[in-house]
């Protein structure tokens, strides 16, 4: 009996200081800072198009007929929603689905350039949701207030400048070795993004019309 007790001591201590398979640590990721500068700053550009852009129609009424510009304060609410959107996708959504960033895995969380994850991409949701948004107002503003009428400026500002800066934020994310984001956390990011900015572009445009209420300045309260 003390013969097989000991067996059994012997066994268990030698499995407890038996070695275990070595998981080699990651070192931190060594990324491209320009890379994260360009994604950064595209992504508020393109937000910022759609605070200071203003609405373009086409007035045709008995005083004036043309297109006109207002720039609308009220716009602080789409645009603000959008931006709660990327704060819920940062710091809940993301950290849910835990989708390491390149470079990253589970054996150096916390390291420098690993302290967040990746999918959705914030960056690339701002940026694409900005783009969502311009387009939804466009949209709006073109075929419903104006009557079918296009402006070129309205085109500019309300599409190609937030699609330029979108290109550049997807760019800036994926870019580089290791890149900010893998491709396809970039892609899901800006996919989402651009939906939630269409819709809320679309509603907006339509209950908020272009011209202002009361008066005929330029900045609608």
């Amino acid at each position: 009996m003390k013969r097989r007790l000991l067996l059994l001591g012997t066994l268990a201590l030698g499995l407890l200081v038996a070695p275990r398979d070595a998981h080699a640590q990651l070192p931190p990721p060594d990324r491209n800072a320009a890379w994260e500068t360009v994604s950064t700053v595209s992504m508020v550009v393109g937000m910022g198009t759609q605070l200071l852009m203003p609405r373009i129609y086409w007035s045709d009424t008995e005083v004036t007929i043309g297109y006109k510009a207002r720039w609308h304060a009220s716009v602080l609410a789409p645009t603000m929603l959008l931006v709660a959107a990327a704060l819920f996708n940062e710091q809940v959504v993301r950290p849910g689905i835990a989708s390491y960033r390149p470079g990253c895995g589970p054996s150096n969380p916390g390291v420098a350039g690993c302290t967040t994850y990746g999918m959705p991409s914030t960056h690339t949701f701002v940026a694409f949701s900005a783009l969502g948004h311009g387009t939804g107002v466009f949209l709006v503003d073109s075929l419903k207030w104006s009557d079918g009428r296009f402006n070129g400026a309205a085109i500019a500002g309300d599409v190609a400048l937030p699609l330029i800066a979108a290109g550049l934020t997807y760019a800036g994310r994926v870019a580089g070795e290791p890149s900010q984001e893998h491709g396809d956390q970039a892609l899901v990011g800006g996919a989402i993004g651009l939906g939630v900015g269409l819709i809320t572009g679309v509603v907006y445009s339509y209950l908020q019309r272009p011209e202002c209420p009361y008066g005929s300045g330029v900045i609608c309260w």
